[in-house]
């Protein structure tokens, strides 16, 4: 599983929040997407990397700045993570 953690700036609510979660989710086959707009960031979970260009043109399409884009493998943590 891969980790991508995207900037965006523009986000200001939770509306935002979830606008972006729902782009990330129709547009790639994903695990989870979770937005923070005070970190500016939405984090990503799939079981193979995005394509970069195609995240820009999502993120562009939805009216928001991509400020990044980095990736790495994703280790599921907690208690279950453990075993």
């Amino acid at each position: 599983m891969i980790k991508t953690t995207v900037g965006i700036d523009g986000m200001m609510c939770e509306m935002c929040e979830a606008h972006i979660n729902d782009a990330f989710r129709k547009h790639f086959d994903v695990k989870s997407a979770k937005s923070n707009r005070k970190k500016k960031q939405c984090v990503v979970v799939s079981e193979e990397p995005l394509d970069e260009e195609r995240v820009r043109s999502v993120i562009a399409e939805t009216g928001y700045d991509l400020l990044s884009i980095s990736s790495e493998p994703y280790q599921k943590k907690g208690f279950l993570g453990l075993w």
